[in-house]
C-alpha cells in the first residue's frame, strides 16, 4: 500500500531545514538541511540574499526524495515555515529587487518613530496586538521606500520568506494570517489588512499579498517548480504559516492556556489564547495562531542561541555540535553564578522585555581567575534571566503557568534546561521532537489543508512528552538575587548605550 507524505520547508535564520512525514505511520520519513549566510556586515544591519532560499528549496526537496527512496507522487501537499517579519520586495515576475530585510535587522528606527506618531503606540498595540518596533516588516518598507525609492516603486509584492519559498512552487503571491500579523499592517481581530493605518505610513496597500487561513491550499507545484525540485507538477501547495505560530503547533500549545519556551538562533516563551492579551507596559505581544480564531501571546528575544554560538566562534574559530558539548560540559563545573560574571545578552539589541535597539551585550563582573568554562555558564543563564522576565511580564497578565515544555537546538542540552527550571522556577517538559517542532507545525498545517488530519489536535498522537528538569531550591535561591543585579545592570548601562550608538552608528 502506498504512504500518503507531507513536505514542509521550515526557512531558518541559518538555513532551511526541509522534512518529509508519513502520515500513515505518523512519524518523520526524512529530513535534510542546508545552510545559508546572512550579512551582518553594518551595524544593525541583517539581510539574506532569496537566492539562497531557492537553491536551499531546491536542493533539500530533491535530497529528500532520493534519501526516502519514495515516488514523489505520493506527496499529498507541500507547505512551508520561515522566520517573521522580514521585508523582501519583488516584481511582477516574483523576481527579487535586492536582498531581503530579515527580522534581526534594527536599521528603521526613525521610521518606527514616525509610525508612532503618525499612528499612535497604543492604537496600533491595541489593533496589531505588536508595539512599535524596527523590528517588524513597516519600518523596513518605510525605510526601503526613503533610501532607495527607485525599488519601492519597482516592486509589485511585499513578501516574508515562506511567501517566496511559496510563490516559487506555486506561482501565487500570498501570505496567511500568522506571518500578516508580524508587519504592523494587520488588524488581529478582524483577520485583515488596515487600510487607513498603511496610508498614514505613505505605504500602498496593493503590495501586500492576501492573507489567507494557514491551512489555505494557494496553488499547485508548477511544471517548471516540478522541474526543479523533483516534485510532481499539480501537487498541492498549503501557505503554512510563520515560525513562531508553526513552533507554537508543534510544541504542542494547542489550547487555552499551554505554553512553551522556544530557544534557537532568537528565543521566546509563548502562550495560547482565544483573545488577544495585551500588556499595559507592551513589553509582550500577540500573535495570530495557525488555529483560526485563536491568538498566542508571547515575549521574543533577539539573541540566545545566537549568543551561545556568537561566543563558540569567539573561543574556537569555528561551529560544531562537538565544540557546544564541549563548552556545556566546562560550563556545567562551575556553580550557579558563573563566579560571580553576568552577561547581557543583547548582541542585536532587544527587543521584549526592552525594546531597546540601541541595547548592546555586556559581561559585568570580570575578574583574572575566570575563563572560558565562567564565560559559557554566564551565556545560558543571562539568556536564561532575560526569559525570566519575559515569563514576569507575561505573569502580570494574570496567567497561570505551571509547566513549560521546551523546543529548538537550546533544548538538547541538559545543562540550560536546569538553568532554565532554576532561574524560571519551572520544571521542563520536553515533546519528544524538541528540534521539529517548528516543521511539524507547518506539517500538521499542510495536513489539516488538505484532509489528511481532522484538526490541529492531531499534535497530541504524533507526539509524547515527558518531564526533563525539576528546579532546585539552591539555585533558585541565588539565581533570584542574581537577576536582581542582572536588571540593574542593564538599567545602569542604558544611557551608555544610547550615547555609544551616537558615536559608532553608521549613518
Amino acid at each position: 500500500m502506498s504512504h500518503k507524505y507531507l513536505l514542509a520547508h521550515d526557512l531558518g535564520t541559518t538555513g532551511n531545514k526541509a522534512t518529509l512525514f508519513d502520515a500513515d505511520e505518523s512519524a518523520v520519513k526524512a529530513s535534510t538541511f542546508q545552510g545559508y549566510p546572512t550579512d551582518y556586515s553594518q551595524p544593525g544591519q541583517a539581510e539574506q540574499d532569496p537566492a539562497d532560499w531557492q537553491a536551499a528549496i531546491w536542493q533539500c526537496t530533491r535530497r529528500l526524495i532520493e534519501q526516502a527512496g519514495i515516488d514523489p507522487a505520493h506527496i499529498a501537499a507541500v507547505s512551508f515555515s520561515g522566520h517573521m517579519q522580514g521585508a523582501l520586495l519583488v516584481d511582477k515576475a516574483g523576481k527579487p529587487l535586492g536582498k531581503c530585510i530579515i527580522w534581526a535587522d534594527q536599521r528603521a528606527t526613525t521610521q518606527a518613530d514616525f509610525i508612532a506618531s503618525a499612528c499612535g503606540s497604543e492604537n496600533l498595540y491595541r489593533l496589531t496586538g505588536q508595539r512599535i518596533s524596527p523590528t517588524y516588516t513597516a519600518p523596513k518598507v518605510m525605510w526601503i521606500k526613503e533610501h532607495h525609492p527607485e525599488l519601492y516603486k519597482q516592486a509589485y509584492k511585499i513578501l516574508q520568506p515562506k511567501d517566496y519559498a511559496a510563490f516559487l512552487l506555486s506561482g501565487v503571491f500570498a501570505t496567511d494570517h500568522s506571518d500578516a500579523s508580524s508587519t504592523l499592517f494587520f488588524d488581529l481581530a478582524k483577520r485583515r489588512w488596515m487600510s487607513d493605518v498603511i496610508q498614514a505610513m505613505g505605504l500602498d496597500i496593493g503590495l501586500l499579498p492576501e492573507a489567507y487561513p494557514s491551512t489555505t491550499v494557494i496553488g499547485h507545484v508548477t511544471k517548471e517548480a516540478a522541474t526543479a525540485s523533483g516534485l510532481v507538477a499539480g501537487t498541492p501547495v498549503v501557505i503554512g504559516g510563520g515560525d513562531g505560530a508553526c513552533a507554537t503547533v508543534g510544541a504542542g500549545s494547542v489550547r487555552e492556556g499551554e505554553a512553551y519556551a522556544y530557544i534557537g538562533s532568537s528565543s521566546w516563551i509563548a502562550v495560547t489564547s482565544r483573545q488577544p492579551i495585551l500588556d499595559p507596559q507592551q513589553r509582550t505581544f500577540t500573535l495570530a495562531h495557525l488555529m483560526p480564531d485563536y491568538c498566542f501571546s508571547l515575549g521574543t528575544m533577539q539573541a540566545a542561541g545566537g549568543a551561545y554560538n556568537w561566543l563558540q566562534r569567539l573561543l574556537h574559530e569555528n561551529e560544531s555540535t562537538e565544540t557546544l558539548k564541549a563548552m556545556d560540559a566546562q560550563a556545567a563545573n562551575v556553580p550557579a553564578g558563573a563566579g560571580g560574571l553576568l552577561f547581557l545578552p543583547y548582541l542585536m539589541g532587544e527587543r521584549s522585555p526592552y525594546w531597546n535597539p540601541l541595547a548592546r551585550g555586556a559581561f559585568v563582573g570580570l575578574t583574572m581567575p575566570q575563563g572560558q568554562p565562567e564565560f559559557a555558564r554566564a551565556v545560558l543563564e543571562g539568556v536564561s534571566f532575560n526569559l525570566r522576565l519575559i515569563l514576569d511580564a507575561l505573569r502580570v497578565q494574570d496567567i497561570q503557568i505551571a509547566k513549560l515544555l521546551l523546543i529548538g537546538g537550546g533544548a538538547k542540552s541538559p545543562l540550560w534546561r536546569q538553568i532554565l527550571a532554576d532561574v524560571l522556577g519551572l520544571p521542563i517538559h520536553l515533546p519528544a521532537l524538541t528540534t521539529e517542532a517548528t516543521a511539524l507545525g507547518a506539517l500538521i498545517a499542510g495536513g489539516v489543508g488538505v484532509g489528511l488530519f481532522p484538526d490541529f489536535n492531531v499534535i497530541d498522537r504524533l507526539i509524547a512528552i515527558r518531564e526533563a528538569e525539576r528546579p532546585q531550591a539552591v539555585n533558585q535561591q541565588k539565581y533570584a538575587a542574581l537577576l536582581d543585579l542582572f536588571k540593574r545592570s542593564y538599567e545602569a548601562l542604558d544611557p551608555i548605550f544610547a550615547e555609544l550608538a551616537q558615536i559608532t552608528t553608521v549613518k
